[in-house]
């Protein structure tokens, strides 16, 4: 709780801002840390506000005085912070599951506006009920903000035919760090645009997206096979995500895990249907301690005939690698398969855990080092897991608009590593700064080997890291943030920019 001094001199600055929304003063703390855990900055203040014109007035107040800044936060998932500003203003954005989402045509399609504080999970449930569409491209996890997943990239199993989430926007409307509000697109303040798509909160807060959607199923074949030769995992893979629609699935994801009987890193966590029991005999058949599962799904239609859905999955295995006898196989709801990491934190909540910490780590890598770091990573310094999922798959560069401020390594094709640790303090693991330093190996072993990557949701603490980060776009990105945000108001928690000072109020 704030000092009583510190109560008044907020209820003096903050009279003349006017607000429809509200202003919190007192219960802060939950904007002071984030799902990673692993930082904690509290704010001096946290507003809710009613529209864009709110934050507008927030800015616009920031900017008058010597040293506040300004960061929006979503549902709180960062992981390093990004979204705190430390004895600054966080706009908490988040909106309730009823927020208005309006069904609209555009040039590229059927579309639908929503608010950058909606969770995407609601923004699908309302979709399919209200309309019987469904945004193209997600991420796994849906308890996330719009505006939180277009600030980075917003990837999942469909990106590899329809490109990240950021490629999947035809319009924002955006406050800037100067406090005006803007409509942009790729027609339209085209510049804005571009660089608030995965420019990480530095250019403005995203208030409205319209997000192209398209027919929804109803069912989802969900496939699970196991690799025991990463060559053969990664050629599979690619051969999946490069081939016509018609002839592949509609998502394609993958993930390393441990050749044991452990059921969080082992045998027991590629399982599909909870009532299953496993065969210890799949242990027998490798001889290596790490194996891979090829992760894919089918669309369908509750009208099809089950043996047209057969036939084609089928078809679409049969020209796959995988050991046999480890296909693993259910049929569920469209709307249970995307949100199917929901129940996994429901089950992290009951146990005590979803509240731990959470060192994670995401990489974008190149296929021409995907082999050397499977080799140094994933065979050596994660062979005995890491208390969570180690996904990994290709997708392809193609089907990204690379005007966004989103970098990423060379090649067509590049894989998404994320490694998702979850923490557990009621058993015996590694302390969180053991975890941290890992993290840290992996970076400086890609580093050291000359492996071609990029950090995912990136955090440095140094502007030298920023730079070596965006490579040759770093002057562009510069010159973005000298343009609409050269006070350095927004997002401080990424530490790229430093707040410039101005004349304060008295």
């Amino acid at each position: 709780m704030l000092q009583q001094e510190d109560e008044e001199v907020a209820r003096r600055l903050f009279q003349d801002m006017d607000l429809e929304g509200s202003i919190d003063y007192r219960s802060t703390a939950f904007a002071g840390r984030d799902f990673g855990g692993l930082h904690a900055s509290p704010p001096f203040a946290v507003v809710r506000p009613s529209g864009s014109r709110d934050i507008s007035s927030v800015i616009r107040f920031a900017l008058k005085s010597p040293n506040l800044t300004v960061a929006a936060r979503g549902n709180g998932h960062s992981i390093n912070g990004q979204a705190m500003a430390n004895r600054g203003l966080v706009i908490d954005m988040k909106r309730p599951s009823d927020a208005v989402i309006d069904f609209v045509r555009s040039d590229a399609g059927f579309a639908v506006d929503v608010g950058g504080g909606a969770l995407w999970e609601d923004v699908l449930t309302r979709c399919v009920s209200e309309f019987g569409f469904s945004p193209r491209s997600w991420t796994d996890y849906l308890g996330l903000t719009v505006g939180g997943t277009l600030s980075n990239a917003g990837v999942s199993g469909q990106t590899f035919r329809y490109g990240p989430q950021t490629s999947n926007v035809t319009e924002l409307e955006v406050v800037t760090g100067t406090g005006d509000t803007v409509i942009c697109s790729d027609g339209q303040n085209s510049e804005l645009f571009f660089s608030v798509l995965g420019g990480l909160g530095q250019f403005g807060i995203i208030t409205r997206a319209r997000v192209l959607v398209q027919p929804a199923p109803n069912m989802v074949r969900w496939i699970r096979v196991v690799y025991s030769e990463f060559d053969e995992f990664t050629r599979d893979a690619e051969s999946l995500i490069t081939r016509p629609e018609s002839e592949s699935f509609d998502y394609v994801e993958g993930f390393a895990f441990v050749n044991s009987d452990d059921p969080v890193n082992g045998w027991p966590s590629v399982l599909l249907n909870p009532d299953q029991l496993w065969d210890t005999g799949f242990m027998i058949r490798s001889a290596s301690p790490v194996l891979y599962c090829l992760e894919v799904a089918l669309h369908y239609n509750k009208g099809d005939c089950s043996s047209t859905v057969d036939t084609r999955v089928e078809r679409l295995l049969g020209r796959l690698r995988f050991m046999e006898d480890t296909l693993f196989q259910v049929d569920l709801n469209y709307i249970d398969f995307l949100l199917r990491v929901k129940e996994a934190e429901k089950q992290a909540k009951a146990n005590g855990i979803w509240d731990a910490p959470h060192p994670w780590l995401n990489l974008f890598v190149s296929k021409t080092s995907i082999e050397d770091f499977d080799r140094l990573v994933f065979k050596e310094i994660l062979k005995d897991g890491i208390g969570g999922p180690m996904l990994v798959y290709p997708i392809s560069r193609s089907k990204w608009d690379e005007r966004t401020s989103v970098v990423l390594p060379d090649g067509e094709i590049f894989y998404i590593v994320a490694l998702l640790r979850f923490t557990n303090p009621y058993q015996k693991s590694p302390s969180v700064r053991d975890l941290v330093a890992q993290n840290h190996e992996i970076i400086e072993a890609c580093v050291r080997n000359g492996l071609d990557f990029k950090l995912y949701l990136p955090h440095y603490n140094t502007e030298e890291g920023w730079k070596q980060h965006f490579g040759d776009r770093w002057s562009w990105f510069e010159e973005m943030k000298s343009k609409y945000d050269p006070m350095a108001i927004l997002a401080p928690g990424q530490k790229i920019f430093t707040r410039n000072p101005s004349c304060g109020i008295n």
